[in-house]
């Protein structure tokens, strides 16, 4: 059962995913979380090195959207230099709004990766659908109260993920 909230793969942030490994497994497309994913969540817009990395990503092929449980006001300010699909208020883990960006993307769940910083939310709401996932570092040690309660479930789960063999970058 603990095993739904575990990730494909893990990094330590978005730039040092291996974007050809990805390709040579069939994965076309990419949800983004935004939030300590991306930026610290008290950053409003994406700085020049994620505006390169998701440049360099689409140049690669990869389709894009991001998938953010924050305000729709949030998510347009920070996608304003990026302009890629995006879903606000997506209310992860949940399947809807995963299930929307793939519809937006044209592919199937088998060919998108979910990035994002957080097992309860971007995790297990990828693997829900077969997604390939892919557990980013928080970026910010800062956090809102109850992410932090989150967070010690996560070292708990990620201490049994330790124990298998997952591919790491």
């Amino acid at each position: 059962m603990i095993k739904k909230f575990y990730p494909d793969l893990i990094a330590d942030n978005v730039k040092k995913i291996d974007l050809n490994y990805l390709l040579e497994n069939n994965i076309k497309g990419l949800i983004l979380d935004i939030d300590n994913t991306l930026v610290p969540d008290y950053v409003e817009e994406a700085g020049d090195d994620i505006i390169k990395w998701v440049d360099k990503v689409k140049k690669m092929g990869f389709k894009v959207c991001i998938v953010s449980n924050a305000t729709q006001k949030r998510v347009l300010k920070f996608n304003e230099k990026l302009g890629v699909d995006a879903i606000s208020r997506a209310s992860k883990p949940g399947k809807k709004s995963f299930l929307r960006a793939i519809k937006i993307m044209g592919i199937k769940a088998e060919e998108t990766a979910v990035i994002g910083d957080q097992i309860f939310t971007d995790i297990y709401g990828g693997n829900k659908l077969n997604m390939f996932t892919i557990l980013v570092k928080p970026i910010a040690t800062k956090e809102f109260i109850l992410v932090r309660i989150k967070r010690l479930a996560e070292k708990f789960v990620l201490a049994k993920h330790a124990k298998s063999n997952q591919k790491r970058t």
